[in-house]
């Protein structure tokens, strides 16, 4: 799977928080449809966005 030009590097780590202000964004840009690329962008932040729940949920505890 290609990573969005957006994505970060590697070792860099987005909070849930900012990830899905991102995810929101992307659907009020698309107005509600989403094109096969933005289709793709949000599949890469909801994947990075639940590893990071399950970050924040694992240091909580």
């Amino acid at each position: 799977m290609a990573q969005s030009p957006n994505s970060l590097s590697s070792g860099s780590v987005r909070s849930a928080a900012e990830l899905n202000e991102r995810i929101r964004a992307l659907w009020t840009r698309a107005g509600g449809s989403l094109t096969a690329q933005e289709r793709a962008e949000y599949e890469l932040l909801v994947v990075e966005w639940a590893t990071a729940i399950r970050g924040e949920v694992v240091t909580a505890a």
